[in-house]
């Protein structure tokens, strides 16, 4: 990976998403620099903001005489700032051009990654062995090699994935799931200093940011990630599965471990929390469908796409196979959720412009969907999830958007787009009942956007995705759809700016 080679550094630098004991050097003096020039770069979330400084804040509180903590405009001027020209280490950091710049510091040594179960290197020797990237084969080997969920040499309770049984639709009649409301952090004199900070910074047009910045609803600090985990485990893990895929419109967390930004910011480690999840499942206080669909999201998903990052390379980023160049709309950059009449969008917009997150069903069959239906740029809307959610590093998102929500690599990570009409929403959600549209409807003023859009988006691509055994039946039924030239004409009515 082009580090240098030294080994008794007397300066070790930890990034933001560096902040858990697992980062730490023994005997080192520890370096911490919080840079503005990140924020005035690129617009980001203000509870994104507020979270990873105040998660770098504790930790540098906690480390005390420790560390050297620098604010500086720049990485470089505060790495001069804390130690001059003296040796540095530092983990393998999470973005191609985090990497590059460390690299291209002489006196700085790159250490393995912390955080993942799985090493890039040990990554690709698995997936030049395979011949193809398939997620479940890698899950499956990620099962094996650590030993999650097995009973000897089978997957527990016989099967690797119990997915099927984890699609079931919301409750009916009900604004909430009848599980615990997940743990909630409290706010301390750290937290109003960074809020008063961002304020001030934003008042004098330093910096900019989209969304809200209401009470920190995820840890910021290691016993706080601890306690959100364990509560987690004992109170919602156990329905965790039945509903991992539904959406209430009043029930923005469901059953999800809310996690995911306490994992990428290194508070916790991806091995407890498995681990912590099979222990409750080896003592019969969750069910195997929660305890393997958590496992799969953790040791799965995460580890895949955090892999896939390297193994694909920096110009992954480009990739564009449908051809898709249409910009973001200024009411979805600025979350401008009051602009939108379609329920699902709204109400989803909503909860990311005042708190920084949604699951993964909102993001990918309801945000990701309609961008792309629409055609939207896929660096485009890369960079806008990266910006606006919590969890959201350029490893996490380039992958998951790119490749998943956006189909932009033509089916290299995934075997089919993941675009659906208003039915699925109306199936596996509440959003539906109260709409302005109809889910059946595909023109005339109560016409859904997205079974409209899936319709649209289906003739515009038709020659590649007739191609595609999963798609070919949908392009076929496009034939027998009476009105699909109404469907077209009003797509190529539609202000491409105007919010649905």
């Amino acid at each position: 990976m082009g580090t240098h080679e030294r080994s008794k550094a007397a300066f070790h630098w930890l990034f933001g998403d560096q902040v858990g004991p697992h980062f730490l050097r023994p005997d080192t003096q520890i370096v911490m620099i919080e840079s503005r020039g990140v924020f005035r770069r690129r617009r980001f979330h203000r509870a994104k903001a507020h979270l990873l400084l105040s998660a770098m804040r504790h930790r540098a509180a906690e480390l005390g005489d420790r560390v050297r903590y620098i604010q500086a405009e720049t990485y470089r001027d505060g790495l001069n700032q804390a130690v001059g020209d003296a040796p540095v280490t530092v983990h393998h950091p999470t973005s191609h051009a985090a990497l590059r710049f460390v690299q291209g510091l002489e006196q700085v040594e790159v250490l393995p990654p912390r955080g993942f179960l799985v090493q890039p290197d040990a990554f690709r020797l698995w997936a030049d062995s395979a011949g193809h990237l398939r997620m479940e084969d890698f899950y499956r080997h990620v099962r094996r090699a650590h030993d999650l969920l097995m009973d000897g040499e089978q997957p527990a309770g016989g099967k690797w994935n119990l997915d099927t049984d984890n699609r079931e639709a919301p409750p009916k009649d009900a604004a909430a799931l009848p599980v615990p409301a997940p743990y909630r952090p409290r706010e301390d004199a750290i937290d109003h200093k960074v809020r008063a900070d961002l304020d001030r910074w934003e008042r004098r047009g330093e910096v900019a940011f989209v969304g809200r910045d209401g009470p920190r609803l995820f840890p910021a600090d290691r016993a706080e990630a601890r306690r959100a985990l364990r509560a987690f485990v004992r109170k919602r893990l156990p329905t965790f599965g039945r509903w991992e895929d539904a959406v209430l419109a009043e029930d923005w967390a469901m059953s999800h471990s809310l996690l995911s930004a306490s994992l990428n910011l290194g508070l916790l480690d991806p091995a407890e929390c498995v681990e912590a999840a099979e222990n409750a499942y080896r003592a019969g206080e969750a069910p195997l469908n929660s305890v393997e669909g958590y496992v799969r999201q953790v040791a799965g998903w995460r580890e895949y796409m955090w892999n896939l990052y390297w193994y694909l390379g920096p110009r992954y980023r480009e990739s564009n196979a449908l051809g898709h160049h249409a910009p973001l709309p200024g009411w979805f950059a600025h979350l401008d959720a009051d602009a939108v009449q379609a329920r699902c969008l709204s109400t989803t917009l909503a909860q990311v412009r005042d708190r920084g997150w949604v699951h993964h069903i909102p993001r990918l069959m309801i945000l990701g969907n309609h961008a792309l239906q629409r055609g939207w740029d896929p660096a485009a809307v890369t960079d806008w999830f990266h910006r606006c959610f919590v969890d959201g590093y350029d490893w996490v998102m380039l992958t998951n958007v790119i490749g998943m929500s956006q189909y932009a690599d033509g089916g290299r990570i995934t075997t089919k787009p993941y675009v659906s009409g208003g039915a699925y929403i109306n199936g596996m959600s509440d959003l539906c009942g109260l709409c302005a549209y109809r889910p059946t409807e595909r023109v005339g003023e109560r016409a859904c956007p997205y079974t409209a859009g899936y319709w649209e988006f289906m003739h515009r691509h038709r020659e590649r995705l007739a191609r595609n055994h999963r798609t070919a039946r949908a392009v076929k039924q496009l034939d027998r759809l009476g009105d699909l030239d109404d469907v077209l004409r009003d797509a190529r009515r539609r202000d491409p700016d105007a919010a649905p």
